[in-house]
């Protein structure tokens, strides 16, 4: 099944889907995949608390938010996950990612 990626409206923020892949070099944006962003972390394990708070706080980099914006609300223990960033419009997301 193939997905379109998209960033949706989610009350008072945004809402994306990201896939981790660990054991990078470097943590960045890798692509984005089947409908899905690809973000590359340093962490060992992609459902362990460590990459949470890499991907958690890479984003917030990213998105120019304190990292208590931004959610994982599905996904937390696997590879993709399911993640809003509260008080950014879908626009405003989509600029700062780049997509």
């Amino acid at each position: 099944m193939t997905r379109k990626f998209e960033i949706t409206d989610v009350r008072g923020g945004a809402a994306l889907t990201v896939r981790v892949v660990t054991q990078s070099e470097t943590t960045e944006i890798a692509s984005i995949q089947d409908g899905i962003l690809r973000i590359r972390l340093i962490a060992q394990e992609a459902g362990d608390a460590a990459a949470n708070a890499e991907l958690i706080g890479f984003l917030a980099a990213k998105l120019e938010v304190s990292m208590d914006k931004v959610q994982i609300v599905a996904g937390e223990g696997g590879r993709e996950k399911l993640i809003t960033i509260e008080g950014l419009s879908v626009e405003h997301v989509n600029q700062l990612l780049g997509s």
